[in-house]
This record gives structure tokens, C-alpha cells and sequence, in this order.
């Protein structure tokens, strides 16, 4: 056999959701990034809880790519469900640890087998009947370890930082991983596998693994939430969950105990809404999360805070649609949706982070934003982005206060002498000025309303009135577009360029470096937000083919940029699109592109 290939190849567990899986695989990738070596971690998982097949994909590349790679080169089957399919999946000359029952006569002889009895050996090696059926899983660790050489100190670094929470049960998955790997020893030590795991330096120094809604939930408590309303939902419940566990910790009075924000489950994501928006409109800093089905039921809602210009931030953890669609599956297919969500003439404030970085970062800045404006800002992660531990640097702390935007303080009211209005424009921004429930000032109240209103809050059907309002919505709106988050450029000076955004990013940046080796320069322009920047034109302007990749069908994205530009650029731009409910690899951006611009493939 040739030398094996060092810290390069693409790990899947294939087992049944409910068994205990999922700990196992965090040991490993655990132990795996203490040794210095970058990982991309990706589950894919069934909506149910216990029963259905479930995988688990570790990409482990020297360049620290993070992008799902596809087909494994080493597989632990322990699914006979699977067990098939599982096996065509294993690329040519990888290694399969599987159950010593399964069948492998005449099926591939390009792949090495390594038969475990994982079953005989949790019977007679697991004392715990009750723990026996989650031990199991940390029997193929040691298996996986002894196969690529990671070290057994690792595994116990992998143990304490995965069960941090319960050190007594760190010695007895300890015990479980060194059954499979003394049975890796005993067994297959002569038979060589074609991967090899050794410790780097330099390449994870100073970065931690975090998800995507573990980061938005921290990002939410710095940007100061004091309100919280959520219904549960797949893949957004972290959310709140991480933000009720942040609290807990970081939102209670030292002296009294008391708690410093409110998180309350509601009965369904309308009614999470309608809280969120009336805690708002009261001045605390309020928050729902949700997913693709919650904001269906939001749209009235929705509305109603942007026509009555009252605060609030939606967090949309994007998944498969439509309906019910798949609800463990990745997509970006809200984002046309969000930006209009509600009828008439709504547009919305939709941020677009592309890395755990800027969940944190741009859930701290939504606040601001919806303050400053007045108005819902939707922040729209995906599955992939939320749920999946990726590799970043360590958050910053905040370096400046809160923007409230226009408050108007009972002081400020009585230099006023009570001439102002709830809906003017006196500033020329379209942002009005605003009081809060409870300014000490007789002259601070006035009726919010979703009906039609003129400048001073007042019912009216005027059309000129309705017309005149509607313009400066339209005018706040348009004043927020160079003051979100700007897109991130990177033009090396090719004449063609691409466009996407959030968690497609890591697919990006890998298509490009595969792209630029076969001697294809591509521009790159990653949207952040929502409505667009001029920079967005003008990178179009500057090149004479843009591509648009984006992880929906219609190509959401693509539509939205070619209602905004000039009508001689609009045959610019071309859409290249991925929908499988997966995470977009880079594969899925070379190939289509190549294709385009001719380069063989």
C-alpha cells in the first residue's frame, strides 16, 4: 500500500437516530481538533426522534475547508437499513468499519472491510443494561482511533469536553472506547488503512467550534434582549434554548436572584410574534425565533410592526419548504419570502450571516438596526449554518453602547411644548420620533395603530394622507440600505464574478481556490443583507458575467438583483442553484460554472 494521506479525508457514521450516536461523534471530532487539525462537522438527521437512519459527516482537511465534501472515505455502518447504499457511497481505496454480520460478499473488493461485533461485544463487555445501548456507539471511536492513530489522551480530552456537564460518566465512555480499540489492536493493527490523522500546529490556534445558534443566541443576550417569545421549532429551538441557558448565567441580579429577562414559550409562533412586538412597542429589546412554517403564520404580524414602526427582531432558521417540506434539511429559501413577508407593500430589514461569527456579530446589530429604524428585522441563518459546529475565532465583546435610535425623553417633550407627531418626518431620514409607555410627560401618549394614520397618529382614510405615509416608509428603508452590514468583496481582477451569501460562503471560497488551480480567477461579492447595497450594482457593472449562487430553487437572490439594476446589465447575471436539502458543496458551484464558461471538466 501507498503512503496513507495525512489529515485529509472525509469521516460518515451511518446509525439509527435515537441511539446515543451523536455523542460519540462529538468525541471524535473533539479529540480529532485538540490534536490541531481543522474539521467541518455536518449531521444529517430525521425529523423523528428515535427509529429512522441518521449520519454523520466530519470533513477533515489540512486548508481547513468546511464545505460538506459528499462520498466518505472511511465509514462505520451500523445501520442494516443502510448498510447498502452506505457502502456504494465509500469512494474507491477507503475503509469500512462495520457490523461483523453484515454481508459483504461480492459487493466491492476497491475498499478495505473491517468486521467489529459490536453487538456481541456490548453484551459481554458493557456491564450497564441501562447505558449499554449509548455505550455501543463509543465502541466504533476506538475502533476509528486505532485506524487513523489518534491518540488515547485525545479521546479522554474528547470525553471531558463532550460530557463536560457530567465527569462521572467520563470514566465509563472511556472504558466503552478502549474496548474498540483494544479490539482494533488485537485484530486489525497489521491491516493498514489508507488515512492517517498526526497533530498540526498553526491551523486551529486561538479558534473554538461553536453552532451557528449557539452563537446567535449569545450574539441576541449582548445586543440586550430583555424579551424572548418563541414556540418551539426545528431547526430554531436552540436558539432560545442556548439564550434561556446564557441567561441563566449572565441575566441575573447577584444580590436578589432575580432574572433579568423574560423568555416565554408561547402557544404558537403567531401568538410569539404578537408578544415580542407588544414588548417592543413598550421599549424592551424583543426577540422571536422560528423557522420557515413559523414565519408563514407571522405575516400579519409582521406587517403590523412595520406599518406601526415598532421594534422588534425575527430570527428565521431557514429549512426545506414548502409545507412541512423537510424538516431537517438545509435550504435558503425564505429569503424573498422574509423580505416581504406580509400583504400590500412590505419590504423588511433582512440580515444574511455567513459564519458563526457574524450570527453573533449581526444578532447583537439587529437590535440596534430595528431600534434605529423602527421597524422587524429578520435575521435569516439555515440548519446547516444553526445546528452544525463550525470552526471560528473567539467573539469579540462589544466596544460601544446600544443605538435606541429616536427616543423622545420627557425632557426633550417639554422643550417640544407638545408639538410633535408620532409619524413625522422632521429629520428628512423618514425615521420618526418615538416615546415609550410611561414617559413622565402628559403629552407623551398617543394611539399606535395598524389602521391607516396621519403624521400626528390619527385615524384617517385620507388617500393623499395613506400615499404620503407609505412614501416615507419607502424613504426609511431605502436610507437603512448603506448602513447594514455591507457586502464582503474579494476581486482579484477576473472579468467574471460571483454573488452569494450566508452559509454557501464556505462552499465559495472552496470552489474558488479548486477553480483558480485550474487557471479560473473568479471575483466574489457575499451579500450580508437586505435591501441591497449600491456596491452590489456596481460589482455587477465591473464584470461581464456574474453568477448568482444561491441554495434554493426559483434563485430567490438572483431575482431580487436583477429587479434593482440597470436594464443593460440585467443579461449579466447567471444563476446557479442547489436544492437537495444538503449542504451546498463546492462541487455544486465548480461543475455548473465550468460548464458555463466551457472549461473541461
Amino acid at each position: 500500500m501507498s503512503d496513507p494521506k495525512v489529515n485529509d479525508l472525509t469521516f460518515q457514521a451511518a446509525t439509527v437516530n435515537g441511539s446515543g450516536s451523536q455523542s460519540a461523534n462529538m468525541v471524535l471530532t473533539r479529540a480529532i481538533f485538540s490534536m490541531g487539525i481543522p474539521v467541518a462537522p455536518k449531521n444529517v438527521f430525521p425529523s423523528n426522534i428515535e427509529g429512522l437512519p441518521t449520519w454523520y459527516q466530519l470533513r477533515i482537511t489540512p486548508e481547513g475547508y468546511m464545505a460538506r465534501k459528499g462520498d466518505p472515505d472511511v465509514l462505520v455502518a451500523l445501520n442494516p437499513v443502510t448498510w447498502a447504499n452506505d457502502l456504494k457511497a465509500v469512494r474507491p481505496g477507503g475503509a469500512v468499519i462495520h457490523e461483523e454480520a453484515y454481508s459483504t460478499a461480492g459487493v466491492r473488493d476497491d475498499v478495505t472491510y473491517y468486521p467489529v461485533p459490536f453487538s456481541k461485544l456490548a453484551k459481554t463487555r458493557i456491564e450497564s443494561d441501562t447505558l449499554r445501548k449509548q455505550l455501543t456507539n463509543l465502541l466504533y471511536v476506538g475502533v476509528v482511533a486505532g485506524l487513523l492513530g489518534i491518540p488515547k489522551d485525545r479521546l479522554e480530552h474528547g470525553v471531558q469536553r463532550v460530557f463536560q456537564t457530567k465527569p462521572k460518566a467520563w470514566q465509563v465512555n472511556v472504558d466503552a472506547i478502549n474496548v474498540g480499540y483494544d479490539y482494533w489492536e488485537q485484530n486489525f493493527r497489521d491491516r493498514p488503512c489508507g488515512f492517517r490523522l498526526e497533530q498540526l500546529t498553526g491551523k486551529v490556534d486561538d479558534l473554538v467550534l461553536v453552532e451557528g445558534n449557539q452563537a446567535t443566541a449569545l450574539g441576541a443576550l449582548m445586543g440586550g434582549v430583555t424579551v424572548a417569545a418563541w414556540y418551539p421549532i426545528t431547526p430554531s429551538s436552540s436558539v432560545c434554548e442556548n439564550l434561556i441557558a446564557y441567561a441563566d448565567r449572565f441575566r441575573v441580579d447577584p444580590k436578589t436572584g432575580e432574572k433579568l429577562i423574560s423568555v416565554v414559550q408561547a402557544e404558537d409562533e403567531l401568538a410569539a410574534l404578537g408578544m415580542a412586538i407588544g414588548a417592543g412597542w413598550a421599549g424592551a429589546r424583543a426577540m422571536t425565533s422560528t423557522s420557515g412554517p413559523g414565519i408563514s403564520l407571522m405575516a400579519e404580524f409582521s406587517g403590523l410592526a412595520y406599518y406601526a414602526e415598532i421594534p422588534v427582531v425575527i430570527f428565521d432558521i431557514q429549512r426545506v419548504g414548502p409545507s412541512t417540506g423537510l424538516p431537517t434539511r438545509t435550504m435558503q429559501g425564505d429569503v424573498s419570502f422574509a423580505y416581504s413577508l406580509s400583504h400590500g407593500d412590505t419590504r423588511h430589514i433582512v440580515l444574511l450571516p455567513g459564519n458563526v461569527e457574524e450570527c453573533y456579530e449581526f444578532a447583537r446589530t439587529a437590535f440596534d438596526l430595528a431600534d434605529r429604524f423602527q421597524t422587524p428585522v429578520f435575521v435569516l441563518s439555515d440548519l446547516d449554518l444553526g445546528m452544525n459546529l463550525w470552526m471560528t475565532r473567539k467573539f469579540s465583546y462589544p466596544d460601544h453602547g446600544f443605538d435606541r435610535g429616536k427616543l423622545l425623553s420627557a425632557e426633550r417633550l417639554a422643550e417640544l411644548k407638545g408639538d410633535w407627531g408620532r409619524y413625522r418626518d422632521v429629520d428628512g431620514d423618514g425615521i420618526p420620533w418615538r416615546t415609550l409607555p410611561g414617559t413622565d410627560h402628559p403629552l407623551a401618549g398617543y394611539f399606535t395603530r395598524g389602521s391607516g394614520h396621519d403624521e400626528n397618529a390619527r385615524y384617517t382614510e385620507s388617500a393623499e394622507t395613506y400615499a404620503r405615509n407609505m412614501d416615507r416608509l419607502a424613504r426609511k428603508l431605502e436610507g437603512a440600505r448603506e448602513v447594514l452590514p455591507q457586502p464582503v468583496l474579494d476581486e482579484p481582477g477576473s472579468q467574471i464574478g460571483l454573488i452569494a451569501f450566508g452559509s454557501t460562503d464556505s462552499a465559495v471560497a472552496e470552489a474558488r481556490a479548486l477553480l483558480s488551480a485550474q487557471g479560473l480567477r473568479i471575483d466574489y461579492l457575499r451579500l450580508r443583507a437586505l435591501p441591497l447595497s449600491a456596491a452590489v450594482a456596481q460589482f455587477v457593472a465591473r464584470h461581464e458575467r456574474v453568477y448568482v449562487v444561491e441554495q434554493n430553487r426559483d434563485g430567490q437572490v438572483y431575482d431580487l438583483i436583477r429587479l434593482e439594476l440597470a436594464p443593460d446589465q440585467v443579461g449579466k447575471l447567471r444563476s446557479i442553484r442547489n436544492y437537495d436539502g444538503q449542504p451546498i458543496p463546492a462541487e455544486a458551484i465548480t461543475r455548473p460554472l465550468m460548464e458555463l464558461e466551457a472549461v473541461p471538466v
